[in-house]
């Protein structure tokens, strides 16, 4: 009996966990990272402030949570895209295409994961958000290079040049509120032609 009484503990307060950083992501792609407090967060989770100090002890710690669970699903949706590709140019496009255009979707969002000035804790967690972009990109390069797709080059440095240039690219137009359609074509001519896809 204390066994189930234990689980069912612990699964209260995954869920409790989970409202948390759910209400986190909400209003981080509404207001972005300043724009969010823990009493902002709280209130929208339905809890006590002390409940999201319970689970996370500093905003920071509550912030590199959602961080992560934002990051990967960025990278889950770029892998899923790209993984219906057969080809290197093609994989990278779905990247592009991908990656710009759930930034498009959301462009409060993508300006938090991207740019938006935050604490050490989760600068670490964008840098995590790179370099897994980074590392899914080098795969395809390797793979084209492999192949004969792709002219001889670094696989690491050419993705993490790629991954450099798509989230640059995406934080002017995102913050000046211009970005569109023709971003992601004219960014994939660029990438396309940095890696030495034949037109």
């Amino acid at each position: 009996m204390a066994y189930r009484s234990t689980e069912r503990v612990k699964a209260r307060l995954s869920a409790s966990r989970e409202r948390i950083v759910d209400a986190a992501l909400g209003i981080l792609a509404e207001h972005g990272y300043a724009g969010c407090s823990v009493a902002a967060v709280a209130e929208r989770a339905g809890v006590a402030t002390g409940s999201v100090y319970r689970h996370f002890p500093a905003k920071a710690d509550l912030f590199a949570e959602v961080f992560r669970t934002a990051s990967q699903r960025e990278v889950d949706a770029v892998t899923r895209a790209a993984a219906r590709q057969a080809g290197a140019a093609a994989r990278v496009r779905a990247v592009i295409e991908t990656f710009s255009g759930r930034a498009l979707q959301s462009p409060r969002l993508a300006y938090a994961l991207l740019a938006e000035p935050v604490d050490p804790a989760v600068e670490a967690q964008r840098l995590a958000f790179r370099r897994a972009h980074a590392t899914l990109i080098a795969g395809y390069v390797a793979d084209g290079v492999a192949s004969g797709e792709l002219p001889p080059q670094d696989p690491e440095l050419t993705s993490t040049a790629v991954v450099g240039a798509l989230a640059e690219a995406m934080v002017g137009p995102l913050a000046a509120g211009v970005a569109g359609p023709d971003t992601i074509g004219g960014l994939t001519t660029f990438i396309h032609r940095a890696l030495g896809v034949s037109p």
